[in-house]
């Protein structure tokens, strides 16, 4: 066992021998996630440093508490990414998720819909379990899992299984051709038909966002591949195309990050949470309640609403109509911080696997209790 690991190691064991809640924290940035925060901390920021980095492979093996941004940083240098573009969700400069963070929660940005999730890059890790054991799943090829894919477990568990010490991630080049096309003055319902309509077609949909944008509806659309590829889209698509990549990259960030001005009114509104309905892309507009103009991602399947904790039976209602879910992402409150969003498991057969999962790699049940089942 590495040397860094050994005094975490031993912590665990002391805590689970004594029921010592540890709370697993690298940056702290989704701290606002989940239902509760409990325990002490156990930081994962002295986990740090890139392991092993293959650009010709497209592999990158980085140590759990790693910046992000650090290893964004790294990608970039070499002309490749992220393409799941995970969000930060940095406060401040002093910010920083981590990587580990980043495989935790499971967050995808932008551009999920056409790529995948951070699940589906995810090619193996090294996790301490709550036993104080150090595992390793997968490896740092695509095809290297006979039996269960156990690494992907990891992704979304929000440190309930386990300490994530390490991940080897497959990484992608950067697009050679970028462009966004901008349809103003197109309500929701109609932009949903050209999205459905899009996704149909040989088309290099990246990433869509639709947004009442100063009172008028607006449809703003990715496009990313090949030049010739994107080049004939602009051309068949319709739309405006906007100006300068570089300068657009910025309002997709701020989209992944939840600062554009959409968002940030819900500080006008402190009684209001920031709810996640998630849906099949092929969805039409819900039947929401009175005031609830959501912004739409994902072509469709990610509609973001603002609305009251109250709401959330409407909410629910609408969303498993079309066979989607409804949860809080952000709980209401002042500032948006408190860590008080509700995940939506309404399977008793869904919920009896968690648990079994939980008890396996947690016995004791030290790792983030309440974090995202009150039961453990």
């Amino acid at each position: 066992m590495d040397f860094s690991l050994a005094p975490i190691a031993e912590r665990v064991r002391a805590a689970a021998a004594d029921q010592t809640p540890l709370r697993i924290r690298g940056g702290g940035t989704k701290d606002f996630h989940g239902l509760a925060l409990h325990g002490e901390v156990l930081d994962t920021r002295g986990l740090r440093g890139i392991v092993n980095y293959e650009p010709s492979e497209l592999v990158v093996t980085v140590r759990a508490g790693t910046p992000l941004a650090e290893l964004e940083a790294l990608l970039a240098e070499r002309g490749q990414c992220l393409p799941f573009e995970p969000p930060h969700f940095a406060k401040t400069p002093a910010d920083g998720a981590t990587v580990g963070g980043m495989v935790a929660a499971g967050l995808s940005g932008p551009a999920r819909a056409s790529v995948g999730a951070v699940r589906d890059y995810l090619l193996g890790v090294t996790v301490l379990n709550g036993k104080g054991e150090l595992l390793t799943f997968g490896g740092q090829v695509m095809k290297n899992v006979a039996g269960y894919d156990v690494s992907r477990l990891m992704a979304g568990a929000w440190g309930t299984l386990g300490l994530l010490t390490e991940v080897s991630l497959k990484v992608l080049p950067v697009a050679p051709g970028e462009a966004t096309l901008r349809f103003e003055g197109i309500n929701q319902a109609d932009a949903l038909r050209k999205l459905h309509a899009w996704g149909g077609q040989p088309l290099p949909l990246n990433a869509s966002c639709w947004v009442q944008d100063g009172g008028v509806g607006t449809l703003y659309v990715r496009l990313r591949g090949a030049v010739a590829a994107v080049e004939a889209a602009c051309k068949t698509m319709g739309g405006v195309r906007m100006g300068d990549n570089a300068a657009v990259a910025a309002d997709w960030a701020a989209c992944r990050e939840q600062t554009l001005p959409w968002f940030a009114d819900r500080a006008q509104r402190p009684d209001h949470a920031l709810w996640r309905l998630s849906v099949p892309a092929t969805a039409p507009a819900l039947a929401l309640p009175e005031g609830a103009e959501p912004l739409v991602e994902w072509h469709g399947a990610l509609r973001w609403v603002q609305a009251p904790e109250s709401a959330g039976e409407a909410l629910r209602a609408a969303a498993h109509a079309v066979g989607g879910n409804a949860s809080v992402f952000v709980a209401a409150s002042t500032g948006g911080t408190g860590a008080k969003g509700l995940f939506d498991l309404k399977s008793t057969a869904l919920e009896q696997i968690h648990a079994r999962l939980k008890h396996s790699f947690d016995p004791a049940g030290i790792f983030n209790p309440g974090r995202v089942a009150r039961a453990w």
